[in-house]
């Protein structure tokens, strides 16, 4: 597969670990690749569900996955700052459809005072029962969720300021050029 280059669209496919789509996200620019992430931007972005219900997302939003960590991350740039939503996630592969990753339901969201909240544990046991997750897919998840804390507390990667500046503004640089 041909890695995107700076200022092209993708399509982003979330998928259920049973193999069910479960969200797409259509348009998302690239602003970088390298051999093990890939950093884009969602804003005004199509959203379908996989019941078919479509939206439009709201403000920008620097998306950052990775092809090691169990875990992406969105910063939604809001007027009151900017607050993340990180999705316990696989590593993303890249083919000639879209960048795919399985969603394992638990979310950390980061809000702009720098609350944490752990969301959809329910959710993630009913679907780790439902769907036998693999008790190695548990501990690598577990073991994530505290490597992803580590991150927003030392305000590493994503989490630190001057990475959402930086990629905000070069995908205003690259909007322009079009």
């Amino acid at each position: 597969m041909r890695v995107p280059r700076e200022g092209e669209f993708i399509t982003i496919q979330s998928y259920k670990h049973d193999g069910n789509l479960h969200r797409t996200w259509r348009d998302t620019m690239v602003l970088k690749t390298s051999e093990h992430s890939l950093i884009g931007v969602n804003d005004h972005t199509l959203v379908t569900e996989s019941d078919g219900r479509r939206w439009v997302t709201r403000e920008p939003a620097i998306v950052y996955f990775h092809n090691k960590y169990w875990f992406n991350v969105i910063a939604m740039i809001r007027e009151k700052g900017v607050s993340y939503y990180c999705n316990l996630a696989s590593p993303y592969l890249l083919d000639g459809e879209a960048l795919k990753y399985i969603d394992y339901d638990l979310d950390i969201k980061v809000f702009p005072d720098g609350e944490k909240r752990l969301l959809d544990v329910d959710e993630y046991e009913e679907h780790r029962q439902q769907m036998n997750y693999p008790s190695e897919i548990d501990f690598i998840l577990k073991e994530n969720v505290k490597i992803l804390v580590d991150w927003i507390n030392n305000q590493e990667g994503p989490f630190s300021p001057e990475y959402v500046e930086l990629w905000y503004e070069r995908y205003q640089q690259l909007s322009r050029k079009e």
